[in-house]
């Protein structure tokens, strides 16, 4: 179906709006009415601006206060409609969006209302435009889309029809399958918009929080389906009113909304695209660092060993049980210290995987590739991370770690001899830290992209704020988990850190083994164990140990949740985490802890 976005989605000037839109393939646009009149370009000129970047003008909106109002009113507002067709036959629009009243001197009569908007219709019919009635969600008399249509169809004009928003319907709870009762030609338009779940004023909600399709928690490709089944055939245009977007690259935003748009079409089972291969794990996480001796103390207190060399390239690959971190000095920023740069993912077929990412608009990351090296693709994720698809070991399938020479003599750092591991398997997980205003587009990437599914996103206090976390995770016991976090403000994004989480089966003997080798923990208050005493009736002797250790505690209805972290190097720091039972979370209950501990680190506190 033909793919549209509304100028209020994206910011800029207008015709920055049409470049971008262009650009990321949209075939259509609505130009919001504030946009054309803060616009130097005449109506001709956006109508060939449009046209040039390929694009048809599908709606023109929104005319706003019409139907029932009294004799006097009326012939002021069919003046002003008749401004407005003369301006969209300027435009090369077609069609007129008129949003249900909200005007103080609207009637309540739904005959009015319907004889008044059969009126306009005649007037637009001879100006070559149709007008699709819509019910604003918070409309003085009319705000379902059911008593819309219901006015339509008593106006009974062929230039009269309905325009159905997701975000109007969906936010009251109306039922979309009353969508299938009206005939598809008199649905003139459809607009999509998505919204995380709140609970708010409906129009500050509406103007502030919408978002992309996939990016809330509306059932918009239930309501996309509903419109099809009806008969629907017009354009999918998207209307997404949002403070983060508004300041957004248009360019990005307009990409964004795009993919959106297609993963919606899939979901709805409207288009068939490569099917998403769920990572399974993870292959390694890659660490750059300028000054690698850092990293390398941490990870050889860790237990890690060095096994290998990249044969090309500064890259050394360290090793435990099945987890594997890499440690990368080219290119690297010396004053941020080490980061993490690339994740990669165990893929059943790394072909496929990269398929699907391309079809989805990820893009993908130039790589040189030297003779003899394993087939190594990867894509950015929105924070600009580099997603690795990799198959490890795979008989008759060339595997990253080929590319690694031996290393690790006896008695170098982090070599096996020099004490042996200390329990840690594989990684757990793995937090990003993502840019205030990608922070949707990461849930939608990951989502889309990858096939995660995501949990409900939390407000985490920090001491000196709030920041959101929103956990994506594979389904049907894919042991892939990713943490996205974003502080609130551009400001606090600077401070957020990184960190890898690795699994043990015996978090105390692991611990007793870390403090042995020195390794340096997050020290945790003792404020936090009298509380965790008070909370949770744990054994004295385990609460005990927990303190002694710095281990933090959690639990739910499944299983219980293990924890503690290292100090910060640069911007990353380790987890080591024990799970039992079928605990899936991350002990957010924990973070304001953490967070504080962290913050008081840094200051040198005690």
């Amino acid at each position: 179906m033909r793919k549209s976005i509304a100028t209020v989605s994206l910011s800029g000037s207008l015709s920055e709006k049409l470049t971008a839109a262009a650009a990321a393939g949209f075939e259509g646009v609505e130009i919001f009415e504030n946009d054309l009149i803060a616009s130097p370009l005449t109506p001709e000129e956006v109508r060939a601006r449009a046209a040039d970047l390929g694009l048809a003008v599908d709606l023109y909106q929104p005319f706003r206060d019409f139907e029932a109002v009294p004799d006097a009113l009326l012939e002021r507002n069919l003046r002003r409609a008749e401004s407005k067709f003369e301006v969209m036959a300027r435009l090369g629009a077609d069609t007129m969006l008129v949003c249900s009243s909200v005007s103080p001197d609207a009637i309540d009569d739904d005959g009015l209302a319907a004889e008044q908007l059969n009126l306009l219709a005649g007037r637009a019919e001879r100006h070559g435009v149709r007008i699709a009635y819509e019910a604003l969600a918070w409309g003085r008399h009319i705000s379902t889309y059911d008593h819309a249509w219901r006015v339509v169809e008593a106006a009974d004009h062929p230039a009269l029809g309905t325009c159905l928003d997701s975000f109007h319907i969906l936010s009251r709870a109306s039922d979309p399958r009353g969508i299938e009762d009206i005939p598809g030609e008199k649905i003139f338009f459809l607009q999509l918009a998505d919204a995380p779940l709140m609970a708010m004023d409906v129009l500050q909600w509406s103007r502030h929080y919408r978002c992309f399709p996939g990016q809330g928690g509306l059932d918009v490709a239930g309501l996309l389906a509903h419109a099809v089944r009806a008969g629907y055939r017009g354009p999918l245009s998207l209307e997404v009113f949002n403070d983060v977007f508004r300041q957004a690259d248009a360019g990005r935003t307009a990409l964004d909304a795009m993919r959106s748009l297609l993963a919606l079409e899939e979901s709805a089972g409207l288009a068939a695209l490569p099917e998403p291969v769920v990572p399974s794990g993870f292959a390694f996480a890659e660490l750059t660092a300028a000054d690698s001796e850092p990293l390398i103390s941490l990870l050889g207190s860790l237990g890690f060993a060095r096994t290998g060399r990249h044969r090309g390239k500064p890259v050394e690959l360290w090793e435990q049980g099945e987890a594997r971190v890499l440690i990368n000095t080219a290119g690297s920023d010396r004053r941020s210290g080490p980061s993490l740069a690339a994740v990669g993912l165990e893929s059943a077929d790394p072909a496929a995987s990269v398929r699907r990412a391309e079809t989805l608009l990820a893009p993908v990351v130039p790589r040189r590739r030297g003779e003899g090296e394993a087939p190594l693709d990867a894509v950015a994720g929105p924070d600009g991370t580099e997603l690795f698809f990799c198959r490890t070991g795979s008989p008759g399938h060339p595997s990253w770690t080929d590319d690694f020479a031996p290393a690790g003599a006896a008695g170098t750092p982090g070599a096996p001899d020099d004490g042996g591991g200390t329990g840690l398997g594989t990684i757990d997980h793995v937090a990003l830290p993502q840019p205030w205003h990608h922070f949707d587009e990461a849930a939608l990437f990951y989502r889309s992209v990858l096939g995660l599914k995501p949990d409900e996103s939390q407000d985490l206090a920090d001491p000196y704020g709030l920041f959101r976390s929103l956990a994506v995770a594979g389904s049907g016991g894919t042991p892939l988990r990713i943490a996205l976090n974003v502080a609130p403000s551009p400001e606090g994004e600077a401070t957020r850190s990184q960190h890898i989480a690795l699994a043990t089966d015996d978090i105390v003997d692991t611990a007793r083994r870390l403090r042995d080798r020195g390794t340096p923990v997050l020290p945790i208050p003792a404020n936090y164990y009298d509380d965790l005493g008070a909370r949770y009736e744990l054994p004295a002797e385990q609460l005990a140990r927990l303190r002694e250790f710095g281990i933090l505690y959690d639990r739910d209805g499944d299983g219980e949740f293990f924890h503690f972290y290292t100090v910060t190097v640069g911007r990353v720091f380790f987890e080591v985490v024990q799970r039992t039972g079928g605990y899936d979370g991350y002990g957010a209950r924990n973070a304001t802890v953490r967070l504080a501990a962290q913050h008081a680190a840094q200051l040198g506190a005690v």
